[in-house]
């Protein structure tokens, strides 16, 4: 897989036992060299490893993470935000008729892409049209005939004709005088034979007279360094507005996407993973990044900060209970539990706690607490949200119900109701007294 050797990295950094400060240097400069081999620009690496030390000289990490899982969130957020941020593109027009112009270096795919966006589209249910505008390519406009006739989607073309302007702007007249919604133009590509002025300057005159709602940049996951410069020559002639990344089927590295992404400020919107019509896909910044630096290690580590923020968000609750701006319910004693319980084992997430790890708990009451959490999460899984909300309405006969549907005794219901009217007592002492401290366990 793409970069597949950051996954063994983030292991390293993991579970190593170097002290922090080394291991956080060793990790970056693994990093750097994957990303380097795996034909990343140089620049855009330099820039990369600067943002991610400067975040560490300037946040702290949160209550309760460890630093070195803090770190990696670190690198995971900052490579999202290259490849485009936390969110999937929008790939859908906002408006009709929506003309694409497909440019790209020859060799990348771009015909076989032009089907493949068409038929994403037509699935979709829009009116779909393509037009084949590549007239150095011989073989280009009866390949896209075929990807048409295949997906059942009209193309059009001047066999004959080497005037690419003139076809492309003959194309999307005929189209949107039918009512198509979508026309996708295929345009030749840059190659290696003294004809790349030419062509760049042929790009410039197609994009200035069909003035395309968005201009889609196709670029082979396996391109290599040259493609940062790539993108910047297309960018110059064309505004690239979005990236197709091609033949990203588990051999390519895929680096020289993330410089085209910088390059040009575009994001990657679709990614080819095959050479089926049909392997093609909307890019998931957030889940592509997962996969390079080892989805299960990341999604643990993104999960426990979530928790922490869910934790302090309860912990700022306990403060407006103690202040008088609120109460605490049921719902929010069953939120901290499936909180706490997501963080890791009890013991743990209590070494954790500012205050807690100067404590020797034995590990028969750590036990208990945490049968104990799981049986207050049955006899809340039981209660209406009136209840939860209200615990003063839970009289004997609730107290039956709750019990018989939690499979538990009504003496166990009876423990936790008791233990909530003790915490809110205690909020209320405390609120008296205005000693926060004692319970939010402050140094």
């Amino acid at each position: 897989m793409v970069l597949d050797k950051l996954k063994d990295a983030v292991r390293k950094f993991l579970t190593g036992s170097n002290v922090y400060e080394k291991a956080v240097n060793d990790f970056l400069n693994d990093l750097t060299i994957e990303l380097i081999r795996s034909d990343v620009n140089v620049k855009v690496v330099a820039n990369l490893t600067e943002r991610i030390r400067n975040r560490l000289t300037n946040e702290k990490p949160p209550s309760m993470i460890e630093r070195k899982e803090w770190f990696i969130s670190i690198v995971y957020d900052e490579l999202v935000k290259l490849f485009g941020g936390d969110k999937e593109p929008d790939v859908f027009p906002s408006k009709f008729p929506y003309i694409i112009l497909l440019v790209g270096v020859q060799g990348s795919g771009k015909t076989t892409t032009a089907g493949k966006l068409a038929l994403f589209y037509k699935e979709k249910g829009y009116k779909v049209a393509l037009v084949g505008a590549d007239v150095y390519r011989p073989a280009a406009l009866d390949q896209l005939t075929q990807l048409g006739q295949q997906i059942k989607v009209p193309v059009y073309g001047e066999p004959g004709n080497q005037d690419a302007v003139k076809i492309a702007k003959n194309g999307i007249e005929k189209f949107l005088k039918e009512g198509y919604q979508i026309v996708i133009i295929d345009t030749a590509g840059r190659h290696g034979y003294g004809e790349e002025q030419k062509l760049l300057e042929e790009m410039k005159n197609i994009y200035e007279t069909i003035k395309p709602d968005e201009v889609m940049l196709v670029i082979d996951a396996s391109i290599g360094q040259k493609a940062y410069a790539l993108a910047q020559q297309f960018h110059q002639v064309s505004p690239i507005g979005s990236i197709i990344v091609t033949k990203l089927d588990g051999t390519a590295k895929g680096g020289g996407a993330l410089s085209a992404v910088v390059a040009t400020g575009a994001t990657i919107k679709f990614i080819g993973t095959g050479e089926k019509l049909e392997d093609f896909e909307v890019f998931n910044p957030k889940r592509f990044i997962s996969r390079i630096l080892g989805m299960g290690d990341i999604e643990t580590i993104l999960e426990k900060i979530k928790s922490v923020q869910e934790y302090e968000e309860i912990q700022k609750k306990v403060e407006d209970a103690l202040t008088g701006k609120g109460k605490l319910t049921l719902r929010d004693i069953y939120k901290q539990i499936i909180t706490v319980r997501k963080m890791g084992p009890l013991r743990k997430v209590l070494q954790l706690v500012p205050g807690f790890s100067m404590l020797t708990i034995p590990d028969e009451q750590l036990k208990l607490s945490e049968e104990k959490m799981n049986k207050w999460l049955h006899i809340m899984d039981s209660m209406t949200y009136k209840e939860l909300d209200d615990p003063s309405v839970i009289d004997r006969s609730r107290i039956r119900r709750i019990a018989y549907g939690a499979g538990v005794s009504p003496e166990d219901v009876k423990e936790l109701l008791q233990y909530y009217d003790v915490l809110n007592k205690t909020l209320k002492n405390l609120r008296r007294r205005k000693d926060l401290g004692k319970l939010l366990f402050k140094q």
